[in-house]
């Protein structure tokens, strides 16, 4: 089980207003500042599981080595929201939003790299609710 993850990013000011937005829509916020880190979480947790870490030089970990993170999303709506405002937000799409099969069902996510080139998802595992009938 992980505790949390951090990323570093190029410009923290730039990465958080596109984070705020993204992960608002699964619902995660800033729960903690300090100088050159903010961490994000949901409100039943008292710590971050998300961190962004601003990069100082060139010794950090660099996107494109097979880095990806992947959030928890509560519904399926919630990954469409997602992958939305990341797209709004200048991310790129890495993966509509979809089923994937060839992963372990239920899956339904959504692939966005962020503004640092990072790869992004959210999941839903939760099976699709039966409509009523009409």
């Amino acid at each position: 089980m992980l505790d949390h993850v951090s990323i570093p990013v190029a410009d923290l000011d730039r990465a958080a207003r596109f984070y705020d937005a993204v992960l608002a829509t699964i619902g995660l916020r800033r729960r903690k500042e300090r100088t050159g880190a903010i961490g994000y979480g949901p409100e039943t947790r008292a710590a971050p599981v998300f961190w962004l870490l601003g990069r100082r030089g060139d010794g950090g970990a660099r996107p494109g080595l097979g880095l990806h993170v992947s959030f928890v999303a509560p519904d399926r709506p919630s990954v469409e929201a997602f992958h939305a405002t990341a797209l709004r937000c200048g991310g790129l799409d890495a993966g509509a939003p979809g089923l994937r099969p060839q992963y372990t069902m239920p899956f339904y996510g959504a692939f966005v790299l962020d503004l640092d080139g990072f790869k992004i998802e959210a999941v839903c595992r939760a099976a699709l609710e039966p409509t009523a009938a009409a």
